[in-house]
């Protein structure tokens, strides 16, 4: 068993979003990722991805616009939005405050992004 401290967990940033290391392989992980991403108010949905596996987001705090399947979703605290494999999508924050959102993917699952090679992420290594 790992417990792994929020205070102590590794961040990582990318443009407008940071992510909390929790569950990863390097954390002790075996089966299941897990990390906490803050967006930053006004955090475009412009990074449309997918990954090789089903990816889930609960939303903890604030709001965040998903754009999945050709259609645009508003979630809100509470809300989940399971993400098929091999779906574009993209998350974005448009409101003025930071939002909070809890992301599970399972070990090795494979972020894909236009002309660049599948790569796991650094939070999910």
């Amino acid at each position: 068993m790992a417990v792994i401290q929020g205070s102590s967990a590794p961040a990582f940033a990318v443009p407008h979003v940071t992510a909390l290391g929790l569950a990863a392989p390097s954390r002790g992980a075996s089966e299941t990722c897990a990390w906490r991403f803050t967006f930053a108010p006004g955090a475009p949905t412009d990074t449309t991805h997918m990954v090789d596996r089903e990816e889930i987001f609960v939303v903890l705090s604030g709001g965040v616009t998903a754009r999945l399947e050709g259609a645009e979703h508003l979630l809100v605290a509470g809300d989940a939005l399971i993400v098929p494999p091999h779906t574009p999508f993209a998350l974005g924050n448009p409101n003025d405050e930071p939002a909070e959102l809890v992301a599970v993917l399972p070990v090795g699952g494979q972020a894909i992004m236009q002309d660049m090679e599948p790569f796991v992420p650094p939070w999910a290594r």
